[in-house]
Order: structure tokens, then sequence, then C-alpha cells
């Protein structure tokens, strides 16, 4: 059972011996976790400890709807370690209304130099990105603020050879919720086999499938295959590969609208800077590179697009068929990228 501490339930005299006894009886930093101690006890807000992070909220007392969409969070970093939430939450709260409040601790109780904070919308997220990125907090120590990456991708590795696309589409929807794109390989470093990538519309939904693929994976391939969250190596490695789909994933990009709807295609560029701007995440930029052209005029584009406060670049590929060389193949691989940023957004 993980140790759990309600602060805000603490009548008189902290009782400390409801916390985890290693943070709380130790001298290191103890003025400022009595402080933190007595600012709980005075604002009766309720802090709960579990595996190593101290949570506020999620939900916030008096919160009535869903949680927050995706974007509505960001990542603090630099933070003074002697540093606690009877100083952090206040200067949060700040700027917007905060849903989730999670502290990072080491065993000692110590901050370990980051956190995250959760707003109510993705506005309250890019207002403390703009008020509070290399605010002072300490004289000297300025803390780093951005939007949080959640994690959305899962690849999964040692599928048989013979797999196609369409049956391993089937099986995911199947087997798990919030699918939004799966790309197909050859399996780097393996003479057989390949390896999905695999999106989900949110880290919930990716760590559910994740979930439910580990446990059941032997039935549903027939084979042990390793699920884990995609590694930036494998991400690098299989763009830089800038193969042709094998022949099962052709089947299902006849042409690139297949990938994503032209309807969902046009205006996503225009949408995406009206975003980060209404965000203040900075102006999108991009790049976008021919890595293979076929002799019946498909060619495989690979896009990029950096968001100056966002921690992780957004990429991916495209096919699209051109008839002569021209720049439709760039212009639609931004289309891609930007719409696909988009629903990493929660757009």
């Amino acid at each position: 059972m993980p140790v759990v501490g309600q602060l805000g339930a603490l009548p008189g005299p902290a009782p400390t011996s409801l916390l985890p006894p290693q943070q709380w009886t130790s001298s290191i930093n103890r003025t400022n976790k009595m402080a933190l101690l007595a600012w709980v006890r005075e604002t009766g807000i309720d802090l709960v400890q579990v595996n190593g992070q101290r949570r506020y909220g999620g939900p916030p007392p008096g919160w009535v709807g869903s949680p927050p969409p995706p974007g509505s969070e960001v990542y603090i970093a630099k933070l003074p370690r002697d540093l606690y939430e009877d100083t952090l939450i206040p200067l949060f709260q700040s700027v917007g209304q905060l849903y989730e409040f999670r502290l990072m601790l080491t065993f000692s109780g110590l901050n370990r130099g980051f956190a995250y904070a959760k707003y109510s919308d993705q506005h309250g997220a890019g207002k403390a990105i703009a008020a509070l990125n290399n605010w002072e907090v300490q004289e000297g120590r300025a803390i780093l603020v951005c939007r949080s990456f959640e994690k959305c991708e899962l690849s999964v590795n040692g599928l048989p050879a013979t797999l196609r696309r369409r049956e391993l589409d089937a099986m995911l929807l199947e087997a798990t919720e919030g699918l939004l794109g799966l790309t197909l390989h050859a399996s780097p470093g393996r003479k057989q086999g390949k390896v999905a990538v695999l999106t989900y519309s949110s880290h919930r939904a990716a760590a559910m499938a994740k979930k439910a693929l580990v446990e059941g994976n032997v039935g549903l391939f027939k084979k042990k295959v390793k699920v884990e969250w995609l590694k930036p190596e494998l991400k690098e490695q299989l763009q830089a590969c800038g193969e042709k789909p094998p022949p099962g994933s052709v089947q299902c990009l006849q042409s690139p609208e297949r990938v994503l709807p032209s309807s969902e295609l046009r205006g996503a560029l225009g949408r995406l800077g009206a975003l980060c701007r209404r965000l203040h995440l900075g102006t999108p930029r991009f790049l976008t590179r021919c890595v293979q052209a076929e002799p019946d005029g498909w060619q495989r584009y690979w896009g990029q697009v950096v968001i100056p406060s966002y921690p992780v670049p957004c990429s991916t590929f495209l096919w699209v068929r051109e008839d002569a060389p021209g720049t439709v193949g760039h212009e639609k691989m931004k289309e891609a990228v930007a719409q696909l940023a988009l629903m990493m957004l929660g757009h």
C-alpha cells in the first residue's frame, strides 16, 4: 500500500506520524517543512502523497464536469530543492484556476526540482507560461515553465513479418480505445518481424492501451511482443530509415487522404498558428523533405513542426502522389503535421 498523508485533515499541531516519517523527522530543510505544515493548517488545503509525489486537487474541491482537455498542463523545472507547495501553489494559482498540482519528492522530503501544474483549460496553461517562465522564485533562481507533453505514443515490437496493417488495425480497435494513428515498419535490427507505432488521443488512453496489450498480447498476436512507450531513439531511427511501407501497409495508404482526410487537412496550418498565438506558444516552425520517390509518382515525405514553448517536436510521414515535380507534397506535408500537432494539443 502506498504511503498517503492528507495534510488538510490535521487538527491542531500537525501529527507528523501520519506523514512519511523519514521525510518529516529528518533535519533536512526542517524550517521550510514546518512552514508548509503551518500553511496547510491555516488554509485547510488537502495534499495527498503517493509514491514519490505530493498532489493537490485532481479534481480540486467544488470541481464540476470533465477533467481539463490535453494541453492544460505545464511542466515546471529548475525549482530550488527546498521549496514547497506553500510557495508554489499560491504562485501558480495567481494566473488561473488550478485543477491539479503535483510536486515530485525525494526520499528525504526535498523536492526533486520539478513539478506539474494542470489548469482548468488551455488558456490558463498559456497564461502560466507567459507570466511565470523565468520567474525568480528566490534571488537568482529563475524557474522554467513550459507546456507539459503527455506521452501518447506506443511501440509494439516483435510483430510477425506477415502481419498486415488492416489486421493489426482490427485487433487494436477491438482491444483498445482512442487510437488516432497507426504505422507499421520493418523492425530495425531484425531480419524478420515488424514494429508498429501507435498514437492515442490522450496519455490516459495510451496508458490503458499499454496495459491491455501487455496483459493480452499473446492472445492478440499469437506470440510474445514488446509493448512500451515510444522511445525517441526508435522514433528517430524509423524516421531516418525513410523506407517504403511493407506491402501490408501500402494497401491502407492508397491516397494521402486515407491518412488524414482532406477535410481535416484544409486550414490546419492556420488553426495551429492561431492556437499558438492564443496560448502564447510561439510561432510554429516547419521542416519537410521528400525521402523517397517511386516510378509510379508516389513520393514519401517526412515533416516536423517545432513549437517553441512545447517540449517535444511533432513529426510524421506521408505518402503523396504527384504527377510532376512541385511544392504540392511539401504543402500537404505541412498541413498533415499541423493537423497532428493540433490533435496532440487537444484540438
